[in-house]
C-alpha cells in the first residue's frame, strides 16, 4: 500500500513538473480555497512537489518509516483496518498541515504551498510516539539517534526556522504534521506502544 502511495505521488508530481497548468491546480492556495471554493486543494497539494529532490526526500522517508508503520498497523488491526488507519494518519497530517496557512494567508492571492511534508512528518512522529527508543538516522548523520531525542530536536529546529521566517519552507506544516502524528497515536491507538514493547519480552 505504501509503495502504491509513493508511485501515485511520483506520477502526479512528474505530471506537475511537465504541465504548469496542472501543477497550479494542485497547489494549496488559501485564497482560492476561500474565495473560489476550491476545497480539494486541502488534499491535492500532497501529491505535487517543487522538484525531484523534494519528491525523493519525502518519498524516501515515507518508504522507510511508513512501510514499517503500515506493517505494524496491519498486524495490530488486520490487513483492511491497517490500510484505513494508515491512510487516516497520512491524510490527517496533510490536511492539518494546511490549516495554519489557511488562517494566515486566506486573503493573500500570491501564497502557495505544496508537497507531502506535513503528511510524511505525521507518519514520522506517529512512529516516534510509538517507538521512542528506536534509532533514527539522517542522510548526513550516519549514526542512529534515539527517537525521543530526534523528535524534540527536530521540532526545536522547525520552530526556530518558523519564527525566523523567510526560508521558503512551510515549517508550520512540519510542526502541524508532527503534532498530528503524536495525537493520532495517543487518541486512536491506545496501548499501541505498550503492545509492541510486550512482544520483545
Amino acid at each position: 500500500m505504501v509503495i502504491g502511495l509513493i508511485l501515485l505521488t511520483a506520477v502526479i508530481s512528474w505530471q506537475g513538473f511537465q504541465n504548469p497548468v496542472f501543477h497550479d491546480r494542485m497547489l494549496f492556495n488559501p485564497y482560492r480555497v476561500k474565495h473560489n471554493g476550491e476545497w480539494p486543494r486541502f488534499f491535492t497539494h500532497m501529491a505535487v512537489h517543487l522538484d525531484w529532490s523534494h519528491l525523493v526526500f519525502n518519498m524516501m522517508t515515507l518508504y522507510f518509516i511508513g512501510d514499517f508503520l503500515f506493517q505494524e498497523y496491519s498486524l495490530l488491526f488486520g490487513s483492511i483496518k491497517g490500510v484505513y488507519y494508515f491512510l487516516a494518519l497520512y491524510l490527517m497530517g496533510g490536511l492539518f498541515a494546511t490549516l495554519y496557512s489557511y488562517y494566515k494567508h486566506q486573503d493573500q492571492p500570491g501564497y502557495r504551498s505544496l508537497g507531502a511534508s506535513g503528511a510524511v512528518t505525521a507518519v514520522l512522529f506517529a512512529f516516534i510516539a510509538a517507538h521512542p527508543t528506536q534509532g533514527l538516522m539522517l542522510m548526513f548523520i550516519p549514526i542512529p539517534i534515539p527517537a525521543y531525542i530526534f523528535g524534540p530536536v527536530y521540532l526545536l529546529i522547525e520552530y526556530y526556522a518558523f519564527r525566523k521566517g523567510n526560508t521558503g519552507i512551510a515549517h508550520d506544516a512540519h510542526i502541524s504534521g508532527a503534532l498530528v502524528g503524536i495525537l493520532f497515536v495517543l487518541f486512536f491507538i491506545p496501548g499501541y506502544a505498550q503492545f509492541f514493547a510486550s512482544l520483545f519480552h
